[in-house]
């Protein structure tokens, strides 16, 4: 999708248990987490390096990651590397990331979240339209274009006004929308989506949405010829599937 390039974008796993990873991580530093959160103790963060390619992490995890175990005080962790690792710290959306995980690992029973942050150019365009700021306008427009796309997140997409990137502003923030979705657009700036199955479901629905943005740029430099799936006609599919939806 050209969502990630350079440096640009950043993963993250949480597991509801201790790893034991010293065979592949055998470097240990006590670091500070950017928030308190208690309720994690002793889960396993991996988590990518600042600096480092998301394309390059297959051929090449020990370069491109860290695992942190957060303590039992919920507030310091151990984060363990290579020997020499390529970077000194964990990606700058960091904070955002484990609020998220915070977030959702102390409401709920799951022992798994994958977290992935991105800027596929489509959506990242249009969240730099005033109009498309607005989260109602945001979803009516792009889920018209595709059946899959409410089928896949019948929750809408939630969308933040530009925050700058890193800040305790942008880490509540995301934190409390993700509550109730799974895809957020951070605008002006690109997208974090949250699966409790795996990484490659929440770039999956990193995918839908692009495609949905894909089509509403189409449609707009065709001078919006074309009207999309009406509201009732999403309606239908969702009666037929059995999706309780929330955006229309």
């Amino acid at each position: 999708m050209g969502a990630a390039e350079g440096a640009a974008g950043n993963i993250s796993v949480c597991l509801r248990e201790t790893l034991d990873v010293t065979g592949v991580f055998p470097r240990e530093q006590l670091v500070n987490l950017p928030l308190s959160v208690p309720e994690l103790a002793g889960v396993t963060l991996i988590v990518t390096g600042s600096g480092r390619r998301l394309r390059e992490i297959a051929e090449s995890p020990g370069a491109n990651l860290a695992c942190i175990i957060v303590g039992h005080d919920g507030q310091t962790g151990k984060m363990l590397t290579v020997a020499d690792p390529p970077f000194r710290r964990v990606t700058s959306e960091f904070n955002s990331h484990l609020a998220i995980h915070h977030e959702r690992m102390k409401t709920s029973g799951v022992r798994f979240q994958a977290v992935l942050h991105a800027q596929p150019l489509h959506l990242t365009y249009l969240s730099h339209i005033p109009a498309y700021q607005d989260e109602k306008y945001f979803n009516t427009h792009l889920f018209r274009w595709q059946p899959e796309t409410i089928l896949s997140m019948p929750q809408g997409i939630g969308v933040l006004p530009f925050i700058v990137n890193g800040s305790e502003e942008q880490m509540t923030a995301t934190a409390q929308t993700m509550r109730e979705h799974a895809l957020v657009v951070w605008a002006r700036h690109g997208v974090v989506a949250r699966s409790d199955e795996s990484v490659m479901h929440a770039l999956d629905l990193i995918e839908y949405a692009e495609a949905a943005a894909r089509y509403e740029t189409l449609n707009l430099s065709a001078g919006e010829r074309a009207d999309g799936l009406s509201p009732e006609e999403i309606r239908r599919i969702c009666a037929v599937w059995g999706v309780a939806q929330d955006v229309y």
